[in-house]
C-alpha cells in the first residue's frame, strides 16, 4: 500500500504565517490594536487546536493504529479531522462566547488497534498534553515581558489562560472528553454503559455547571490559581481578553 503524504498542510503553514504577522502587527501597534489581537488569538488558537488533535493521532499511530495516516491526520490539516463542527468551530464558539478554552476531541481512532489499555489512555493524554506544551512555552515567552508591549503581552497571558483552562477541562473524567478517556480503559463494563448514555450531553452539561455555579467557581479559581504560579498576572489576562473582544463596548 502506497504510503500517505505527511507533509504538513499548507493550510497550517498559513495559520502559522498569520499568527506571525498578527503578533508582529501587535508588538508594533500597527493598524487596529483590537483587530491585530483578534487574529493573533484565532490564528494561535486554531493551531493549538491542530497540534491537539495531532498530538491524538501520533500517538494512536505509535501504538499500531496506522488508520490515521492515511486519513491524514499526520499533516496538521484541520480539515481532515473527522468532525471539523467539534474540532474547531465549536472551541472556537466557546472562546469568542466565554473565553473558555476547549480542545475539539474529533479524531476518530480505530481502538481495535490499538495494543493495550495504557495505549488508549496515552492517546486520550496525547491531546491536553499539546496544550500543557503550548501553555509552557507560553509561560516561558512571558518571563521575558517588558513594559513597553503591553498589548502585545496582555493578548498572549490571554492566550496563556485559553490553553491552562484547555487543559484542565478537558482532563475532567466527564463522558465524551479525554479525561475520560484517560481512566475510560480501567472502568468496569457496567460503568461505560452509564457513561455511554451521558456522552452525548457530556459537553452540554459541562457548559451549564461551569455557567455561575460552584463548579464553575471552583474551575475558574484552579485555573487562575494555575496562571499566579506560572507568574501569569491576571490583570494582564483580562485586558488581553478585553483587546481579543475588539468589538465590545
Amino acid at each position: 500500500m502506497q504510503r500517505t503524504d505527511r507533509r504538513i498542510s499548507p493550510i497550517f503553514i498559513g495559520l502559522l504565517i498569520l499568527a506571525a504577522a498578527s503578533g508582529w502587527a501587535l508588538w508594533i501597534g500597527f493598524g487596529s490594536i483590537g483587530f491585530d489581537a483578534f487574529l493573533f488569538v484565532l490564528a494561535v488558537w486554531v493551531i493549538s487546536l491542530c497540534l491537539h488533535e495531532f498530538g491524538h493521532a501520533a500517538v494512536a499511530y505509535r501504538y499500531g493504529d496506522h488508520s490515521v495516516e492515511e486519513r491524514g491526520y499526520l499533516t496538521l490539516d484541520p480539515l481532515r479531522y473527522t468532525h471539523p463542527f467539534l474540532s474547531i468551530v465549536l472551541p472556537l464558539i466557546f472562546v469568542l462566547l466565554g473565553g473558555i478554552g476547549l480542545p475539539g476531541g474529533a479524531v476518530f481512532i480505530n481502538r481495535a488497534a490499538l495494543r493495550s489499555r495504557f495505549a488508549h489512555t496515552a492517546v486520550a493524554a496525547a491531546g491536553p498534553l499539546m496544550n500543557i506544551v503550548v501553555a509552557l512555552l507560553l509561560a516561558v515567552a512571558l518571563l521575558f515581558r517588558d513594559d513597553s508591549h503591553t498589548d502585545f503581552w496582555s493578548v498572549v497571558t490571554f492566550l496563556l489562560f485559553l490553553q491552562i483552562s484547555g487543559a484542565v477541562l478537558n482532563l475532567l473524567p466527564v463522558p465524551g472528553l479525554d479525561g475520560f478517556g484517560i481512566i475510560e480503559p480501567y472502568l468496569s463494563r457496567g460503568a461505560l454503559i452509564a457513561a455511554s448514555k451521558i456522552a452525548p450531553f457530556g459537553l452540554l452539561i459541562l457548559f451549564v455547571l461551569l455557567w455561575n455555579t460552584p463548579v464553575g467557581r471552583a474551575f475558574f479559581t484552579l485555573v487562575f490559581w494555575l496562571m499566579q504560579l506560572v507568574s501569569a498576572p491576571i490583570e494582564l489576562m483580562t485586558a488581553g481578553y478585553d483587546l481579543f473582544r475588539f468589538w465590545m463596548p
